[in-house]
């Protein structure tokens, strides 16, 4: 029931079954076609990778705006995409940790994203699901997402560039360690193994276990960011998931270059404010439009950028990560 209620009309039924056809499609000829074997992503097909997601979703947003109500959602559409396309930088960085830390070989990051992202399909879905769910019964919990959100993005602004992440202390991979047949090197890329008729989990099955679980860190922040813009699942869910799929592109695009970036970091949190007062401020029946919204996420982000071109970072002197054990 809660599947067939996130359609308002006919037409977003219909939007919702090309998205569908559309990550179907693209996924079996992902990994299908050009992905058969392993091998490195150049920066030349991450970058037309990442285009075409891009254009991808704009598209989707213009279908949206022709069969699905106009300018409003449609805006609304693009305001939780980009809202969620600029979040997923940092899930790029903590990635990147990751596969650095498990001295993972480039040639199979591909095949490992492209798990993370299928588990990210499924775990996103029911988070919006499970979110819309809840707003619909308690309204009052939308003020909570508010106060949730400018507190991150509070935390975020103030938060030492500094401090390191070290995927050793995760408690889910120190419970995969105890539980779990483990056995250290990467086996071809495959993610499990049968040796001497007992099957053991290889280090890329604790990569993939700790993307996924990252994954669902950032979804705290992202899934209440997105229902500050709209309450509407459907939009919620295909803006989000368009992301995603760019995520693995952009990953590959941004990697060597993240770094430079350093003051993105700080537009994100000020965006999570933003979005937190907004919605906090209807509770003084004060609104603000879909449009100005947009205007203040999409100059958030250009502006960071641009400062980060121009503006020289300061250096400091940084820790080296950690390899696995």
């Amino acid at each position: 029931m809660l599947l067939l209620s996130m359609f308002g009309n006919a037409n977003e039924g219909l939007l919702f079954a090309l998205f569908g056809a559309i990550i179907i499609l693209f996924l079996i000829i992902d990994l299908g076609v050009f992905n058969k074997k392993a091998h490195s992503i150049s920066t030349k097909s991450a970058l037309y990778q990442s285009i075409f997601w891009v254009a991808i979703s704009m598209v989707f947003g213009y279908l949206i705006y022709a069969y699905d109500g106009g300018t409003e959602p449609s805006l609304e559409f693009f305001s939780a995409y980009l809202t969620e396309y600029a979040l997923s930088v940092d899930n790029i960085f903590v990635i990147l940790i990751i596969l650095r830390y498990f001295r993972v070989d480039e040639k199979y990051y591909h095949n490992i994203l492209f798990w993370g992202i299928l588990g990210a399909l499924v775990f996103r879905a029911i988070f919006i699901f499970l979110g819309a769910y809840l707003v619909e019964q308690f309204h009052w919990i939308l003020y909570f997402f508010g106060v949730f959100l400018m507190y991150s993005g509070i935390k975020i602004f103030f938060e030492d560039d500094s401090n390191e992440i070290d995927p050793g202390n995760n408690p889910i991979l120190k419970f995969s360690r105890k539980y779990l047949r483990i056995i250290n090197g990467d086996y071809g890329g495959k993610f499990a193994i049968r040796k001497d008729g007992t099957l053991y989990f290889t280090s890329l099955f604790l990569v993939i276990i700790l993307i996924e679980t990252t994954d669902l860190i950032f979804a705290v922040d992202s899934i209440p960011a997105a229902f500050a813009i709209t309450q509407n699942e459907f939009l919620i869910y295909t803006s989000n998931i368009f992301a995603v799929l760019g995520l693995r592109a952009k990953f590959f695009l941004l990697a060597g270059i993240i770094d430079k970036f350093y003051l993105l970091q700080r537009g994100l949190s000020l965006i999570l404010i933003f979005i937190g007062a907004k919605m906090l401020l209807e509770i003084f029946s004060i609104e603000i439009s879909t449009a100005v919204s947009f205007i203040v996420i999409i100059s958030t982000l250009t502006g960071s950028i641009v400062m980060s071109l121009i503006i020289p970072e300061k250096k400091t002197e940084k820790a080296g990560t950690t390899g696995a054990e």
